[in-house]
């Protein structure tokens, strides 16, 4: 292996790992944006490193991907890829995210990375392909950078592939397209689960959600994939009375009291905090009570000694409780005396 091989390796290697860091931060709840904001930095600066060598880096990425193939090793191919502008390293990219074990998330991160201009020309021919994996690619590019394929979007919600009507929802969200109000209230009957619920999180979205809130609180209690969005697009749809009195039915049942802890800071109100705290000595609520508090309190993570890993730490309850399960939990006393010495408590 020459130096440059080595090098552009290394680079390789960072950049995959990097972005997985990254991926998994910002599906933290709620996600740290500043740490995400740090690896951001290196990452580019690691990139670059792989710019430099152009079409010499072709070889050692798709190597690190034969070797390990992650999503971070998707991201740094379908990256390299685009930014040498190949069709045929493109289609390569593509193939490989097609088939990929953990799914095309690191092919859909290289898309959102790169500028638009760079991959205007796949996104306009992969948004109107037969194929619909890349139909899908294509509108999720559109959802990544905010861009509206006009009457195409219409096409999109109608298309036969479920999963392109449901990224085609998104995006219609994420545009503000009023004037699809109608289309989207008709899917939220659709025969595919998943349409469904993007279908009512548009229409949230759209400032229509009480037209969704069967569907929202639905997809919130079941426990899904979607469980933390349609939760908070549950409490943004409806008045703030009523969805006090739906979180108290939510504290009510043990199968859904966490999620009723985690809906409380989606109001605002920074006066539960002693209330937070007290759930907080309870296995069962404790992670949900954390990340209440630090959307309340973004400035809580700035001490150290608020959380630990080690559940065991929490008490003999809490180690019962998780076993061997890995989670991040608060402890109730550090957070107390950090909340007098702020003063948010007496």
């Amino acid at each position: 292996m020459t130096i440059l091989e080595n090098i552009v390796g290394e680079h390789a290697e960072r950049v995959a790992s990097l972005w997985v860091q990254r991926d998994c931060l910002a599906l933290e709840d709620p996600p740290d944006l500043d740490a995400v904001g740090a690896i951001d930095d290196r990452l580019e600066t690691n990139l670059d490193g792989i710019r430099v060598a152009s079409q010499a880096a072709w070889p050692c990425v798709l190597s690190l991907h034969e070797a390990w193939p992650g999503k971070g090793e998707l991201f740094v191919v379908t990256w390299t890829a685009l930014e040498l502008e190949s069709a045929d390293y493109v289609a390569q990219a593509v193939e490989i995210g097609r088939m990929a074990i953990d799914g095309p998330s690191g092919l859909l991160g290289a898309l959102a990375w790169h500028p638009p201009r760079k991959i205007a020309p796949w996104v306009r021919a992969w948004i109107g392909a037969p194929d619909p994996f890349k139909r899908l690619l294509g509108l999720s590019a559109c959802v990544e950078h905010d861009v509206d394929p006009k009457q195409m979007l219409v096409l999109r919600l109608r298309d036969p592939e479920a999963s392109v009507r449901a990224v085609s929802l998104r995006l219609v969200a994420k545009l503000g397209r009023a004037d699809l109000a109608a289309e989207v209230r008709n899917m939220v009957i659709d025969e595919d689960q998943q349409v469904r619920f993007w279908a009512a999180w548009a229409l949230s979205e759209l400032g229509l959600g009480e037209l969704a809130l069967p569907e929202l609180r639905r997809a919130a209690t079941q426990g899904d994939d979607n469980a933390l969005r349609a939760l908070r697009a549950a409490v943004k749809a409806a008045p703030v009375k009523e969805v006090r009195s739906w979180i108290g039915s939510l504290l009510a049942l043990p199968q859904n009291a966490s999620l009723g802890v985690r809906a409380a800071s989606m109001l605002g109100d920074r006066t539960i905090l002693p209330w937070l705290i007290e759930q907080m000595d309870n296995p069962a609520l404790a992670v949900t009570a954390g990340a209440s508090l630090l959307e309340l309190f973004p400035e809580a993570r700035q001490q150290s000694d608020l959380f630990t890993n080690d559940p065991g730490a929490a008490g003999l309850r809490f180690e019962e409780h998780f076993g061997d399960q890995a989670a991040r939990v608060p402890l109730a006393g550090k957070v107390l005396e950090w909340a007098r010495r702020q003063g948010y408590v007496k």
